[in-house]
């Protein structure tokens, strides 16, 4: 008689990214309550990636029987969200679903589109700015509507408090709220320190997007200080052509970088396709 498997207090849940040759070498995924920072050049894959999780644990969450083959065989033992969250400040729903349907296959954009919480916060976002209010009213429907009163970091906090325990949450992008000269820095700071701390109460997983050089190195330390783990992607040129490759470094990350570094892998190359969206195609190692 096989004995049931009893977690211990040591146990770390973790949850799939859903890139199953990253996936593989850090151990099945992030822990539960990990705000990661995907910080990286235009282009480079960092939003990429975080749409390739959330539509592969939509597609699994949808059909259990695909686990295997879209979470491989590290990510299968991990646990999925109950739900996941979209948050944008300066894009619409259906601008961010279009271009998920011209980039990536039928199933991933069917699963964004059946699984994703979208909330766009961008009447919030332009309120005080140049943009007329007529150029950033949606339909959108009003599930998650927020008190007229509220400002946008109060509305993106009761959003939080709603939504995001035990979820995946993809903030698209912090870019939008360090560039607006309505929204102070040091709240935005403040902001990520508070969400670095209750996702570990919530038991969720934070991906946030950010544009690598957009703040000076200071404030960009700060950011990075805010959070648990940092995964850089990057553009390289090949020397002597005009061939160049997508990067991804894990620049900080304590719960993940010692599996590096027993692998000896100094970064992963890596391809972005329509059928299988952010894909490792090569780890480099050191030596």
């Amino acid at each position: 008689m096989r004995c049931p498997v009893i977690m211990s207090e040591w146990d770390v849940q973790r949850i799939p990214t859903g890139v199953a040759d990253f996936d593989s070498i850090i151990g099945g995924g992030l822990p539960t309550g990990s705000v990661v920072l995907l910080l990286g050049d235009v282009g480079g894959g960092g939003l990429e990636f975080a749409l390739t999780s959330a539509a592969k644990i939509g597609i699994v969450k949808e059909f259990p029987e695909t686990r295997s083959f879209m979470l491989g065989h590290a990510g299968k033992a991990g646990i999925l969200p109950e739900t996941i969250s979209y948050i944008a400040f300066s894009r619409s729903r259906d601008d961010i679903l279009r271009e998920v349907k011209i980039s990536f296959n039928r199933d991933f954009a069917e699963s964004l589109v059946s699984n994703l919480r979208f909330k766009d916060f961008s009447k919030d976002y332009f309120m005080r700015t140049v943009v007329p209010s007529s150029w950033t009213d949606s339909d959108e429907a009003a599930l998650f509507s927020e008190k007229k009163q509220d400002g946008l970091m109060e509305s993106l906090v009761n959003f939080l408090d709603a939504n995001a325990p035990k979820s995946l949450v993809i903030v698209d992008s912090l870019t939008d709220l360090v560039v607006s000269d309505t929204v102070k820095f040091e709240d935005v700071v403040s902001l990520m320190k508070g969400i670095q701390r209750m996702a570990k109460k919530w038991g969720s997983v934070f991906y946030v997007v950010l544009t690598d050089g957009i703040l000076d190195n200071r404030r960009q330390q700060m950011i990075i200080d805010s959070v648990d783990g940092v995964l850089k992607f990057e553009w390289a040129k090949f020397h002597h052509t005009s061939k160049r490759q997508r990067y991804l470094y894990v620049e900080k990350f304590m719960s993940v970088l010692p599996h590096l570094d027993q692998e000896r892998i100094a970064r992963f190359a890596t391809l972005i396709t329509s059928q299988s969206g952010f894909v490792v195609i090569n780890t480099e190692r050191v030596g």
